[in-house]
């Protein structure tokens, strides 16, 4: 395992009980997309630690974006004012372009449907936690796999890890893309598509549920009608999960996981947004004050 991930996750736990005081020390946060979850996480973990916040919600209508600012020029003039920047962009690659340009570190928190490198890494803490080890484990992705950037940041993390399987169960529509297959194939990590969500929940330790996302489809609202609705996590199929396993969603949650699902304890999801925290409150101390 890449020793900068377990430092991560380490420092994760000890945000249990924070002890570093980061002030003067400010992020600006940069959301070109909708977030409730990831944005709200980072300004509480910020806040906890003692620094401060600079904020645009809706950055693609409510920024100088709106006006026609290229996004190199926006982050030239945001890096004046902060120590780090956390972007979530809808454009593939633009955390890279913005990593480019910048002299401070960025945190990419969603890059339309490439990354999410934050939520893979409390992904894999919450899993840690939940069951207790992160090699040996089979994990099961559902649901959005092409436009899922939760799921395709996870399993390139997961390939870090020894004897590890990932199922792949989705619509046709929304398969997995071929170079996370290839990746893992290159990294000798077992995988496997699959039609049958109950078969493949009987044999995992972790069940992924993703929504299917609507705002990807445009005007082909047949296809996004054709996927909705396929894979559902209901009572049935917690019934076949074993004693231990647990069910994990990155939210927003539609009707992908029923309501009665929420009561048991393999429900794991809100403890998994919850553990968002202590991860991003990791990765600001790191990237703030050093290894």
């Amino acid at each position: 395992m890449c020793p900068r991930i377990s430092r991560i996750l380490n420092l994760a736990y000890l945000n249990l009980v924070p002890s570093l005081n980061l002030n003067p020390f400010s992020i600006a946060t940069l959301f070109y997309e909708p977030s409730t979850r990831t944005r709200i996480s980072f300004e509480s973990a910020i806040k906890r630690l003692g620094g401060e916040v600079l904020t645009t919600e809706n950055a693609r209508e409510f920024s100088s974006a709106a006006k026609g600012e290229t996004l190199e020029d926006s982050i030239r003039t945001v890096e004046g004012y902060s120590d780090i920047i956390v972007m979530r962009h809808f454009e593939s690659g633009a955390a890279r372009r913005v990593a480019m340009t910048a002299n401070i570190p960025v945190i990419n928190v969603g890059d339309g449907p490439g990354q999410h490198p934050s939520q893979a890494l409390l992904d894999v803490y919450t899993i840690e936690r939940e069951i207790g080890k992160l090699d040996g484990i089979k994990v099961a992705l559902v649901g959005d796999l092409a436009n899922g950037r939760t799921v395709r940041s996870l399993a390139y993390l997961l390939a870090k890890y020894n004897d590890v399987k990932i199922y792949f169960v989705s619509p046709e529509v929304v398969k997995m893309k071929v170079d996370i297959k290839e990746y893992l194939t290159l990294k000798g990590v077992e995988w496997e598509e699959s039609v049958d969500l109950k078969e493949v929940a009987s044999k995992c330790d972790v069940v992924y549920q993703t929504r299917i996302q609507k705002e990807h489809f445009g005007e082909r609202s047949d296809i996004y009608e054709e996927a909705r609705g396929k894979y559902i996590i209901d009572r049935d199929v917690l019934g076949v999960m074993q004693k231990h396993a647990i069910v994990m969603h990155p939210l927003l949650r539609l009707d992908d996981i029923t309501v009665d699902v929420d009561g048991d304890p393999r429900a794991a999801y809100c403890r998994q947004a919850k553990n968002g925290l202590y991860i991003r409150m990791a990765l600001l101390k790191l990237l703030l004050v050093g290894w």
